[in-house]
Formats: structure tokens, sequence, C-alpha cells
């Protein structure tokens, strides 16, 4: 009996996706902590995410691309990256790593993903090399039951025009970070609005906060934990009324 499609959000910017049979999960970040930041909640059980037939990695930031949480899902799952993502796991054992740039499809199971622009720097350390970010389209099979379910997970991205050409049933949208102040190449809960209003979405689920948070912040400032969902669907409600809202907390799913 096939599952049912559904969207799980762990939190921060790793989500599972279920469609049509086949099961995606987005830049895992699976530990309560890295380097200065703490988790604030639990983690679901890790049973429910295996077996996963992709694993997408959208940029190299240690909080998107976390090798100790790729290696709690095994070294032969299928992990699709930017360019400079397969040199860098196979040196730490993955041996099954694939690249895409913007613009190219590859085949999962019954589906289509493809790698969109994201408007964000990635570099890994701060002497290192810049390498490329994405965003990913996940197209649903057509003969499914629902019609070609199409979903947008962004990764990390500020707001451009061209995302007005995206034809999507459900975004996935990164509406803050990790901590109480953002820098260049994120959203905020208001520009994560006014790109729904560019992309018209059917549905919009805000991924990218209340999960992670620096060390004592979650006590000394922990608004902004809280806060972003709650006012990016107060400003979805000016700039894109059409669109749907579903707020998940982290560990929460929703059945599509």
């Amino acid at each position: 009996m096939t599952s049912p499609d559904r969207i799980t959000y762990i939190g921060h910017a790793t989500v599972l996706i279920e469609l049509d049979g086949v099961r995606l999960l987005t830049d895992p970040l699976l530990r309560h902590r890295i380097a200065h930041l703490h988790r604030r909640r639990p983690y679901p059980s890790f049973d429910n995410l295996s077996p996963l037939d992709a694993i997408l990695i959208s940029h190299h930031h240690f909080d998107h691309l976390d090798i100790p949480s790729l290696k709690k899902l095994g070294g032969v799952t299928r992990l699709i990256g930017p360019p400079g993502t397969a040199d860098m796991l196979q040196r730490h054992g993955f041996t099954r790593v694939e690249e895409v740039t913007v613009g190219e499809k590859v085949t999962v199971g019954s589906l289509t993903i493809e790698a969109v622009f994201a408007d964000h720097f990635s570099q890994r350390l701060p002497w290192g090399p810049r390498t490329d970010c994405v965003g990913f389209m996940v197209y649903g099979q057509p003969e499914a039951p629902s019609g070609r379910t199409s979903i947008y997970f962004a990764g990390d991205t500020d707001i451009y025009p061209e995302m007005e050409a995206f034809k999507v049933d459900i975004a996935l949208m990164p509406i803050w970070g990790w901590g109480p102040t953002l820098g260049d190449g994120h959203m905020d809960p208001e520009t994560a609005a006014k790109a729904l209003a560019l992309i018209q979405p059917k549905m919009a689920i805000p991924i990218h906060w209340g999960a992670f948070h620096p060390i004592g912040f979650g006590w000394l400032n922990p608004v902004f934990l809280t806060l972003p969902p709650v006012t990016f669907t107060q400003q979805a409600a000016e700039h894109a009324p059409n669109v749907s809202i579903h707020v998940l907390p982290p560990g929460h799913s929703l059945e599509l």
C-alpha cells in the first residue's frame, strides 16, 4: 500500500517530501548541536526517515550540508546537489553523489527534480572557495490521482524577479534563519510574502525558522524563534491573499 502524499517539516531547512510513492529529504540537519547552534525542540523519530529515495542539498553552508547528519542516513543514499558537492562528499565515503546546475533535471523514481537559481552565496569556510547555490522544483507524475503536483524547495535565497515564472502548487518558503538577525541572501517574513505574490502557489509552508538558535539565545531573546511564521502569515494575507498558508511546527506533517 502506497503511503499518502505528505510533507513533514523536521526543522530548519530539513523537510521530508513524500510524493507519488517517492521519499525525498532536503538539507538534512539531524543533530541537537552544530557548532554554536542548539536545537530547540526534540527530533521526530528517525525511524520515519528511512528508506529515502534521494537527498536534495541546496548549498554547502554547515547548517545545510551537515556530514554527520548525512552519515546517519547511510553512505549509499542518493545525494543530489550543486557543483562541488561530489568532490566534497566522496572524500567522506559517500558513493552516490550527483551534481546539478540551474535548469538541469534528473529523475528520482516517478518524480522529476529540476535545479533552479537561488540568490545566495555559499562559502563553507571563511578562506574557502565560493560554491553555487540552488533551489529545487519537484514535479510529480501527470497520471497521479491528484494530478501532477509540483513543489518548490527554495533552500536559502533572497527574492528575485524571475520567481514570477515559477508554476508550482506548493512552496516551501524560508522565512528566517537561526539567529535574531538575517544576513544577505535570505528572506524575512515580509520578503517571503512578497515572493509568494510573484510565485502564486496554491499553498505555502514556511520553513527555516524555530528549530535552531545560538546557545543561550533561546532564553535571552526567544521571540525570533516563534514570531516569524505569525508575521509571515499576516504579510501573506496582505501580499498574496489567494495563497493558503500552512504553518507546521518542527516535527509536524501535512497530508496533501
